[in-house]
């Protein structure tokens, strides 16, 4: 038997790394340096609110060895402490302090989004950035944005939590703007309603709001300790269009027919419904076919029920890649080029490069473009080895990690 150790694409279409592009910087300055017109598709999750730091900003002045987060809220004994992420350093919820850290008084100086003190300076900083994205967009382009909701903070304490979480209390306190993502104008465990207010913003600035997209997470949804609503298990994805005629190909998303309602259009109503009723008057066998059952599927539905799917980098809000094939089939010709000005760890450019589309990501955190980078080399290039075994190729695929040095 004969081992012969080569590096072999993964897939039969040629992948060419210089379809595979992230750029490292502000999404919406690196935007405006981007051709006008001169992509097809965005689909994009950009940070929620008031939900995790992503580590691009720095502390000034304070106390330089300050954690600055709430310390009431980073440990395995409580909710939001989330123990894996705080030993990581990446803190979530209520352990965020935004702009003012309450106990030493530092500044926050940090270009991301999704920390900003009120929904509204949110949605506006959201709005710039698509806007950007919409000139960039060709004519017949679409936007995919996955988004999920924030409730509004406890109100308990808060204009001088501080004192209650770590024993200080000092002039920091009325500057940091409360905890967690509590807002003035709202009441104490309001759902503040992200997502529309998001959807309704932009179509305000001029995009086309087409669909309303439900991303069914009951399979395995986050489980919540609340006893007083039911666990959310949604979020959405919203489809803009930048003008009122734009690409979308039904056809290469279409959902199967079941066998039974095959079955029943072969023999039509022939005028009457199945109780005698007239309701289906006029249709005969042939009109029942092709009018309410094509074999060849049916026409999406807007409820895609898909589990959530961990990912093993360090990057811990990534959005499964079944998720957003839909997006990418539909709104992007291939050969075409998909776009998200939030690229993470770059789900959305491996989705895109396996369906045969190009992709440009933009990532504020360098980190995750070196992590990016790295899954795109690992995915398309792995390290195979062929073993020849009685006129027989077998292929067996290995990790590129784990057996470089095979």
């Amino acid at each position: 038997m004969e081992h012969i150790v080569v590096y072999k694409r993964i897939f039969d279409y040629m992948v060419d790394k210089n379809d595979f592009i992230v750029l490292n910087g502000n999404s919406l300055e690196v935007l405006k340096t981007l051709e006008e017109k001169s992509i097809d598709c965005c689909v994009t999750s950009p940070p929620y609110y008031g939900l995790r730091d992503y580590g691009t900003g720095e502390w000034v002045g304070g106390d330089p060895s300050c954690n600055h987060v709430r310390d009431g809220k980073v440990g395995k004994n409580n909710i939001t402490g989330h123990k894996s992420m705080a030993e990581k350093g990446q803190y979530v919820g209520d352990a965020i302090y935004k702009t003012v850290c309450p106990k030493c008084g530092a500044v926050r100086v940090d270009e991301q989004i999704g920390l900003e003190e009120t929904p509204e300076e949110y949605i506006e900083k959201l709005v710039e950035v698509f806007r950007e994205v919409k000139r960039v967009l060709k004519d017949t382009g679409t936007l995919w944005v996955n988004i999920g909701d924030s409730y509004n903070g406890s109100g308990g304490n808060h204009k001088d939590f501080h004192k209650n979480d770590t024993g200080f209390q000092g002039e920091y306190g009325t500057k940091c703007g409360g905890r967690g993502n509590y807002v003035n104008s709202l009441k104490q465990k309001d759902l503040i309603g992200i997502p529309w207010m998001l959807a309704f913003a932009l179509r305000q600035d001029g995009w086309y709001l087409r669909s309303d997209i439900i991303w069914d997470k009951s399979g395995n949804c986050f489980p919540e300790s609340v006893k007083d609503r039911c666990t959310k298990s949604h979020e959405y994805i919203f489809m803009l269009s930048k003008e009122p005629n734009y690409y979308f190909d039904s056809n290469s998303i279409k959902e199967p027919v079941s066998e039974v309602s095959i079955v029943r259009s072969k023999y039509g109503w022939h005028g009457k419904g199945d109780n005698g009723s007239g309701n289906y008057a006029g249709l005969g066998q042939v009109d029942t076919m092709e009018r309410f059952v094509n074999p060849d599927g049916k026409n999406k539905r807007d409820v895609w029920h898909v589990n959530t799917q961990s990912y093993p980098g360090e990057h811990f809000a990534t959005y499964p890649i079944e998720l957003i094939k839909p997006c990418i089939l539909s709104g992007c010709p291939e050969g075409g080029t998909v776009i998200d000005p939030f690229s993470g760890s770059g789900t959305t450019g491996i989705c895109a490069i396996m369906n045969n589309r190009k992709y440009v990501g933009i990532e504020l955190n360098k980190k995750y473009v070196d992590l990016s980078n790295e899954r795109f080399e690992k995915t398309f290039f792995r390290k195979e080895k062929i073993i020849q075994q009685d006129r027989l190729d077998c292929f067996e695929r290995f990790d590129f990690g784990e057996h470089l040095n095979d």
